[in-house]
């Protein structure tokens, strides 16, 4: 009898495993089944010694985190983990390992969605060396409701294009690139299957261009549906394309504010750094 119940363990055990490779999955837009609720572990936020590329704002009644990336000021890099090793999986372990002389952080945020090593599931190129394909496959979850997308950039320069836009009229490869879903905005418009205030409610993050090639970070405080977070990258920051980046696990570090979130187990990150 103890022999079966060791073996019903096991089995159980096993099928809780995320397989390598595999994506993780998120809730589809509108489709009622709540998001995995992750318990918020952020630390805590000082008064900022030096200033802050992160305001508090809110919307809709939503609090809401905005980070602005500036060509004239910033650079923007993706960092999937140390050279030759696995995945940070973490904003606290990126922090930890930066080396004094490396340039300042403005800010950093999760780079888009990834599987269960946390590796990348759609495009992704970092320090110009494209690690991941663009990936323009149907399939279940967030980061398959077409449109989705690509942020991608060389220098000070920018852009977020849906992943056929991408395909067909990107030929050079870019310096830094992650693609995630679905796309939040697209050309002014949001997302045709984004609804006003969704049941699908979560901690979300996403990202925005601005006309004058700004890049707008956006994390909320805590859980919101995608209609809120799409209206205020087309309302109140004006980007024409804005794309969403994850949900639950969205996470932040703001060095200036002392605040490393710590959520859950991420994959590629967005790093916002200063320029010399």
């Amino acid at each position: 009898m103890k022999r079966l119940l060791v073996l019903a363990l096991l089995a159980l055990a096993a099928c809780d495993q995320e397989p390598a490779g595999e994506p993780v999955m998120r809730t589809e837009i509108g489709s009622g089944v709540a998001e995995k609720t992750v318990t918020p572990t952020p630390s805590p936020t000082p008064t900022p010694t030096v200033a802050s590329a992160c305001e508090s704002v809110s919307f809709e009644g939503a609090a809401l985190t905005h980070c602005v990336a500036d060509p004239a000021k910033h650079r923007i890099v993706t960092d999937l983990g140390p050279s030759g090793g696995a995945p940070w999986r973490s904003l606290v372990k990126l922090a930890e390992a930066r080396e004094s002389d490396a340039p300042k952080v403005a800010f950093a945020m999760n780079a888009g969605m990834f599987d269960g090593e946390g590796k990348p599931v759609g495009y992704y190129v970092e320090g110009g060396e494209r690690l991941k394909e663009l990936n323009r496959a149907d399939g279940p979850g967030n980061f398959h409701m077409k449109p989705n997308g690509v942020f991608f950039g060389t220098g000070g320069k920018w852009q977020i294009r849906t992943a056929d836009d991408f395909y067909s009229h990107v030929g050079d490869r870019p310096a830094f690139g992650t693609q995630s879903g679905p796309m939040l905005v697209i050309d002014g418009k949001l997302h045709p299957d984004i609804s006003e205030d969704g049941p699908s409610k979560a901690i979300r993050n996403g990202v925005g261009i601005d006309g004058a090639g700004r890049a707008h970070f956006v994390i909320s405080e805590g859980p919101v549906s995608f209609g809120i977070l799409a209206r205020y990258f087309r309302d109140e920051l004006k980007t024409p394309d804005a794309l969403y980046l994850d949900g639950s696990v969205s996470a932040l570090w703001d060095p200036a504010r002392g605040r490393t979130d710590a959520r859950a187990p991420i994959g590629p990150l967005l790093v916002v750094e200063e320029k010399d």
